[in-house]
């Protein structure tokens, strides 16, 4: 959820609560309905795993979006500010297992794909994007056509020797936007493409 801290600020703790687990029940049954199950809530947010396909995923992450648009006409009505959430996508073999000692164990998955995972997310605050995904799992995709995407960057995750190519899908974005996006696609990415071939002033046209 964007502006999570300014949120809580305005809050009680019981109407953060409140507010928390009013989101989480429109957003978590999306999950298992897409065959994924919830591994961990984070306060404003939730780590999710699919083990079928990636298109999964991104169903989801789509309906989420859809959910959120939803929810915000209720809060707009009652006098509260609509809210915007953010996902990443990345395809990996992981294990889920338990972690802890005798006094208290847990569930968790201990593996370099969350915080990738983690660290495409945080990229939807710089692109404006509201679901992004690594080229792992773009290209994994069974279904890539299904769901309006566009290339956005190849960036260097902190913590990766190797740069990520990262697609953002827009198909759930609001629909004046997600048609911008549509319209401009080509010209966005030839942009791009002359930005890395260092051209850079016909990349600014």
């Amino acid at each position: 959820i964007r502006g999570w801290t300014t949120f809580l600020e305005k809050m009680t703790p019981q109407e953060a609560f409140n507010f928390i687990n009013a989101y989480l029940r429109r957003v978590s049954p999306i999950i298992k309905e897409c065959n994924g199950f919830i591994d961990q809530y984070y306060g404003d947010g939730v780590m999710a795993l699919f083990p079928g396909f990636p298109d999964d995923a991104v169903k989801a992450a789509v309906a989420m979006q859809a959910a959120v648009a939803e929810y915000n006409k209720e809060r707009m009505q009652n006098g509260f500010d609509p809210i915007v959430i953010g996902v990443g996508l990345h395809l990996a073999d992981l294990m889920l297992g338990i972690i802890g000692s005798e006094d208290r164990m847990q569930g968790a998955v201990v593996a370099d794909a969350v915080n990738l995972a983690a660290r495409i997310e945080g990229l939807n605050k710089t692109y404006g994007s509201y679901v992004s995904l690594s080229d792992d799992t773009f290209f994994a995709l069974k279904e890539p056509k299904k769901y309006r995407h566009r290339f956005i960057d190849k960036v260097r995750v902190k913590g990766r020797e190797d740069a990520v190519a990262v697609y953002e899908v827009f198909e759930g974005d609001p629909e004046g936007l997600a048609g911008l996006k549509e319209q401009t696609k080509s010209m966005f990415e030839n942009g791009l493409q002359l930005y890395y071939g260092k051209r850079f002033s016909e990349a600014s046209v």
